[in-house]
């Protein structure tokens, strides 16, 4: 069995480290020839170079051996660049599983009210109206080859390196304060989990919210993590004067409960860490360890 990965960044690392076992053959892209030998060396992956300028002459025939694919490469402005160039060897394969990583972003804002996979997608910023439009297409291949292709729209994701107790130990942590705005969160684990439950289960067509079971303001996430370390909490700030990049504000501008009940009741996922008490907790005695 093999395994081939279209962008190997945080998530889709740890789902091929959690996928090992059950494929003895896992191939995956980065963006440029010397970070792909990098990481080839680092974790004995097979890995090719996948970017603007140039793409590793044997990923075709790597797809052609592949027997499921995952794809974590974000859309450009033309769209999804694994499909405009690789539709063809995909559609032509043996692969008969598809995951693709998307966004809960596609929904759009519900002003903090709860939401399911029933709930249309009514994307607000550009940048989610091309990732539903990514989303579109890839199902209509699968509709097309009968190919099982499977939606994911992740919540934020945290884990190991990139979590609110690193960002409170580097200085770089914020208290933002916005009446009722909540975020919902998903360990990286937890979404490995939830890719591999799929591979035994897979339905074409299917798509999921990957979250956990508890939204929160993110005011209350950081001071749950600076009580648990003993950190310092920064002050409070308001959203209105808070020093935030364009696309960090634009997140504010989205308010919404998600569920999760599709990835239990059909998949039978058990969520490792169902709220950010449990993965912060983790986190913490995997960095004390």
């Amino acid at each position: 069995m093999t395994l081939f990965v279209f962008g190997l960044g945080f998530s889709a690392r740890r789902f091929a480290e959690a996928a090992r076992d059950r494929f003895p053959q896992i191939c995956a892209t980065v963006t440029d020839a010397d970070k792909a030998r990098a990481l080839e060396a680092e974790t004995g992956l097979s890995m090719r170079a996948f970017g603007p300028e140039a793409d590793d002459p044997r990923i075709p025939a790597d797809l052609a051996a592949a027997d499921a694919l995952l794809v974590s490469v974000p859309p450009d402005r033309d769209g999804d660049p694994v499909l405009r160039r690789f539709r063809d060897d995909i559609a032509r394969s043996r692969i008969g599983w598809i995951g693709y990583l998307s966004t809960i972003g596609v929904y759009g804002d519900h002003d903090g009210a709860w939401i399911d996979e029933a709930t249309p997608a009514t994307p607000k910023s550009a940048r989610s109206q091309g990732r539903l439009a990514v989303e579109n297409a890839w199902l209509a291949l699968g509709a097309e080859t009968g190919k099982a292709v499977q939606v994911f729209r992740l919540s934020g994701i945290y884990g190991p390196s990139r979590n609110p107790i690193v960002k409170l130990r580097d200085g770089r942590s914020q208290r933002i304060v916005k009446a009722g705005q909540v975020f919902n969160r998903i360990h990286i684990d937890d979404i490995a989990a939830t890719l591999l439950a799929s591979l035994d289960r897979p339905r074409n067509g299917a798509v999921y919210n990957v979250t956990d079971d508890e939204p929160a303001a993110p005011q209350t996430v950081t001071e749950y993590a600076a009580r648990l370390t003993g950190l310092p909490l920064p002050p409070e700030v308001d959203f209105e004067t808070a020093d935030l990049s364009p696309m960090a504000r634009s997140f504010y501008g989205e308010n919404k409960r998600v569920r999760n009940r599709l990835i239990r009741e059909e998949l039978g996922v058990e969520l490792a860490y169902p709220t950010y008490r449990e993965g912060l907790q983790a986190l913490k005695e995997e960095a004390a360890g």
